[in-house]
């Protein structure tokens, strides 16, 4: 029991002391307790838009990879290289830092650019085909590493406040209200030896 017990002077200042710390961590672990369940259900709000962006992205990877193939086998890996080379970006990239419940994470904005020709010798319609594709892929893959590194911290974050909350539950605030209580019985326990010493002085002065 003494060592679960804070080691400080068993007097009344320190008891007034140790109530208004006890009130101040038992309002602590309410706000985080309120934290944490917001940080859970964002977390369970990402993991059903992780689960639909992460099936779009794998049929629309499988669609542009069967478009993909088949410019391969048209052109040759030479001639898909060549007409790479002269092809602009098909997709324009914003990233800027967001910031949830003390959780901060990138914002991930992707816009599709018009696909401009890269010529006409040695290419084929799939090549562009297989672009547009492509394209439309990394769409949903920016979106998609947005919400998966969102979740990634959110759930990391959640994990702190569920640990700082059983800490402060189990542990810190228990050790607070045993000590609390060990300081006021000890009080109480000086209190009555020093009425009963008291009523001793008193018999005795009667007596005399």
């Amino acid at each position: 029991m003494a060592q679960q017990l804070i080691k400080v002077p068993p007097t009344k200042n320190t008891l007034l002391r140790l109530k208004k710390q006890v009130r101040f961590l038992e309002d602590g672990h309410d706000l985080l307790e309120r934290k944490r369940e917001l940080l859970t259900r964002l977390v369970y709000e990402r993991i059903g838009e992780y689960r639909e962006l992460r099936a779009s992205a794998e049929e629309k990877l499988a669609q542009a990879y069967r478009c993909l193939s088949i410019t391969h086998l048209r052109m040759g890996s030479r001639g898909v290289r060549q007409a790479a080379l002269g092809a602009q970006p098909a997709l324009k990239v914003d990233i800027l830092p967001r910031r949830a419940l003390g959780v901060e994470y990138p914002s991930v904005t992707s816009e599709r650019i018009p696909l401009t020709p890269v010529g006409l010798m040695g290419t084929d319609a799939s090549f562009d085909s297989s672009r547009d594709n492509l394209a439309d892929a990394a769409v949903i893959l920016a979106r998609l590493a947005e919400v998966e590194i969102a979740l990634h911290r959110l759930l990391e974050e959640q994990r702190k406040a569920q640990k700082r909350v059983n800490a402060l539950k189990y542990n810190i605030i228990p050790r607070y209200r045993r000590t609390i209580h060990f300081i006021q019985s000890s009080l109480e326990e000086e209190e009555r030896n020093t009425l009963f010493q008291v009523k001793l002085l008193r018999q005795k002065a009667e007596v005399r």
